[in-house]
């Protein structure tokens, strides 16, 4: 699989298309395990069973992945959430994107790995290098925000320090299925600032750089697939 998106380099854009051929989800990602507690609690809370042990891993099909604005859901409990995204061509070759693993939640109740199947991961248009940000990487600040009829309201919001460095993120990674080059990889994501799921119509994302004063930003808009009466 490939997808084509621009890279921002020294105040320029440059299109590229990276060629992959596995993709991956994490979650439980954060360094602080009290913060990794709290959102185990929230999920339990909405009838999700915890994990084994953390971080976890799961595979995704790779058709899943998209930079169109618009995602196609089956069912009204779903909803997005704020990732950040490592394109590894190799260890020496790392992209930064801004993502959303949007999931099924009813579904993530009884099979949390299915419920990462049924859903896209998105991920912004543009990317930075990774080594561009890695030594300020701890102050990049991601955030997300939720619209649910009509209401936009705050919904997730933390320095990237609160979660594994790439680097990190990408030994554990490599530990379990071995080699990354050609993996797109979302990192796992932040605590709900709400409290509960925003399963709404639409998301919106962004990741800034105060240090290069600049921004990666994701928007897209959730369609129901409800033209069928199945009653």
């Amino acid at each position: 699989m490939n997808i084509v998106i621009d890279v921002i380099h020294g105040g320029e854009a440059h299109q590229w298309s990276f060629e992959f051929s596995r993709m991956v989800n994490a979650g439980y990602v954060g360094r602080n395990q009290d913060e990794v507690r709290r959102h185990i609690e929230e999920l339990a809370v909405k009838g999700i069973p915890g994990p084994k042990k953390t971080p976890t891993l799961y595979p995704v099909i790779t058709r899943a992945l998209q930079t169109d604005p618009l995602v196609e859901v089956y069912g009204a409990a779903t909803s997005g959430e704020i990732e950040y995204v490592l394109l590894v061509e190799n260890e020496e070759k790392v992209l930064v994107g801004l993502g959303s693993d949007h999931t099924d939640r009813h579904l993530e109740e009884t099979d949390i790995p299915r419920a990462k199947q049924i859903c896209p991961n998105i991920m912004s248009k543009q990317v930075w290098l990774l080594s561009d940000v890695e030594d300020h990487w701890d102050d990049l600040i991601m955030r997300s925000r939720a619209v649910s009829e009509g209401k936009e309201v705050p919904y997730q919001e933390g320095r990237l320090g609160l979660l594994m460095s790439p680097r990190q993120l990408m030994a554990f990674i490599k530990s379990e299925i071995g080699p990354l080059d050609n993996t797109v990889i979302f990192s796992g994501t932040l605590g709900m600032l709400t409290g509960d799921f925003v399963c709404g119509e639409r998301f919106l994302g962004e990741l800034v750089d105060e240090r290069l004063n600049r921004r990666l930003t994701l928007e897209y808009e959730v369609s129901k697939l409800d033209y069928v009466n199945l009653d």
